[in-house]
């Protein structure tokens, strides 16, 4: 009967820590997919809007540029880091290429602003 109880609970216990580490990976699968989302996304934009800004802001202060090294930093960070990354560290890429997609549209946003008021 002892037996049979010791066999019970290492089956619970082997059960627990599988359903344990799938949801572990689910979330680390979930941070993985939006931080490469916002990768994407950011650089779809600054591709779009590369010859806009670099038109108005000229090569001495080139946000363009200095999105795309960030952008290029943050993914052979996560190329080099990212299987041992902890969720926090991966949630912390992500928000740095968050933080840089939206300088490019405040930037973008202002130069509409500039183009409308000259028309």
């Amino acid at each position: 009967m002892t037996l049979l109880a010791l066999s019970l609970l290492l089956v619970a216990v082997a059960f627990a820590l599988s359903v344990w580490l799938r949801r572990r990976g689910g979330r680390r699968h979930r941070a993985m997919a939006q931080l490469l989302d916002s990768a994407d996304a950011l650089e779809d934009r600054l591709r779009m809007a590369r010859s806009e800004i670099e038109a108005i802001a000229g090569d001495e202060e080139n946000p363009v540029r200095e999105a795309m090294q960030e952008m290029l930093r943050q993914r052979l960070w996560l190329q080099q880091h990212g299987h041992d990354a902890s969720l926090e560290q991966l949630d912390t890429v992500r928000a740095s290429i968050d933080a840089a997609r939206d300088s490019i549209e405040t930037q973008l946003l202002q130069i509409e602003r500039a183009r409308a008021a000259l028309h």
